[in-house]
């Protein structure tokens, strides 16, 4: 596949458009919020896999995900475990530690809720978060399932601090499995939780320490769509280098850049600290490279050989965020733009 039909493909996939519609979501509810309201929106400081709201020395995050219905029905144990999961990466994707989490779950029965149920319970013990309360209407029509979480962070790593000069990192754990027929890597339900604990310990470590500022978990728009929402936050381009993307070799690339991966982040990192925050991730055996560079254009362009195209250019078309630069900052404080 060239690189100009790949960029093509993706722009037309599940994941970026479920990210396209951001835009119109947010922009309505700034609408609807009187712009008097904007000071005390403003206590909600960054807004991108949590809101952050500053909290004495810290901050307290927060964030809620919710499954999509055909996923519950089809796999609901898993299901129920990608939504601790899920939420519990939001948290240490913003640099912060999870505290507690609480469900909304509709099924059709006491039974059906049961798997859903015993994978939310697997994957807080697996991640040592506490389900501490939630909603339930077991005499639903339909399943539908969503988490929310609270956590706090000393500092932050967000999506609005990437700078010009900045090497584009991916981190992975390609010790996984897809979970077919969806595009979910799961290397989690199989690993100790002592590992996937000490493997997510390394986000705080690295804002806290000032190694990094700028991070994003890739998300269901997989790791191209996530790069997307990271580098539009922070009004910046970036040329990616296809060929540099950790991947496992049996995984077709089209296939693998639409992954949604338990464990994958991408890191915005100042140069001089590149060396030592590819180091932790060597010692902890994931598979990390710099898969880019962050510039000043508003161009995001991928490259494979000799090949490249342009994935994005914002000043043409917003990704997630509003061209009306007023309303999308307006927007974005009140909403947290919790992806």
């Amino acid at each position: 596949m060239s690189v100009a039909d790949l960029v093509a493909s993706l722009r037309e996939s599940r994941g970026f458009r479920h990210k396209t519609d951001i835009v119109d979501v947010v922009g309505s509810l700034a609408r609807h919020m009187p712009r008097g309201e904007q000071d005390l929106a403003q206590a909600v400081a960054l807004g991108d896999d949590c809101a952050a709201i500053a909290d004495g020395d810290g901050y307290l995050l927060f964030a809620i995900e919710g499954m999509v219905s055909d996923f519950v029905s089809a796999m609901p144990w898993f299901a129920g475990y990608s939504s601790v999961m899920v939420n519990v990466s939001d948290i240490y994707a913003m640099g912060g530690r999870p505290l507690a989490v609480v469900d909304a779950l509709w099924s059709q029965g006491i039974g059906a809720a049961e798997e859903v149920l015993a994978g939310m319970a697997a994957a807080s013990v697996a991640y040592g978060v506490p389900i501490v309360g939630g909603h339930t209407n077991t005499r639903s029509d339909a399943s539908q399932l969503a988490v929310s979480i609270v956590g706090r962070a000393k500092a932050l790593l967000s999506s609005f601090n990437a700078k010009p000069g900045d090497r584009l990192m991916m981190a992975i754990d390609l010790c996984g499995r897809f979970e077919e027929p969806y595009p979910f890597w799961n290397a989690s339900v199989d690993a100790p939780p002592e590992r996937l604990r000490a493997d997510l310990e390394l986000l705080p470590r690295f804002a806290e320490s000032g190694l990094c500022d700028a991070a994003k978990d890739i998300s269901m728009a997989g790791t191209l769509g996530t790069a997307l929402m990271l580098l539009e936050c922070s009004r910046v381009g970036a040329r990616i280098e296809l060929d540099r993307i950790p991947k496992p070799a049996e995984v077709p690339l089209e296939r693998w850049l639409t992954a949604f991966p338990s464990f994958g982040y991408l890191l915005s990192v100042r140069e001089e600290h590149v060396d030592a925050v590819q180091a932790q991730f060597d010692a902890r055996a994931l598979a990390c490279a710099v898969i880019g560079s962050v510039d000043a254009t508003s161009e995001v362009v991928v490259r494979q050989h000799d090949e490249a195209a342009t994935l994005w250019d914002f000043n043409r078309e917003p990704f997630i965020v509003a061209k009306d630069k007023s309303l999308a900052t307006h927007a974005l404080a009140i909403h947290g733009l919790n992806d």
